[in-house]
């Protein structure tokens, strides 16, 4: 469990500063130094901490869900109809 919540925080540090201002509920720097913590300070780990983390996941899945949308759209917007002819 602790691996896959170092990867999912991992990955919200390749986000970019504009997808993740599309979500400005979530502590991204928070998450950046949870990562950290698990990376670098796992001797330091309790589960006070961790089941912190784990309520945090929901929220965070749905901030990552509206962003998938909002990527998706963006990618698959039909370019404007140039009837100028």
């Amino acid at each position: 469990m602790i691996r896959n919540l170092q990867v999912l925080s991992e990955s919200t540090m390749r986000l970019t500063t504009e997808i993740k201002a599309t979500e400005p509920t979530i502590d991204w720097r928070r998450l950046r130094d949870f990562r950290n913590v698990l990376t670098h300070g796992y001797l330091l780990l309790d589960k006070e901490l961790i089941w912190i983390a784990l309520e945090l996941l929901p929220p965070l899945r749905d901030a990552v869900e509206r962003m998938r949308i909002l990527a998706q759209r963006s990618t698959t917007a039909t370019p404007p109809n140039d009837d100028s002819d």
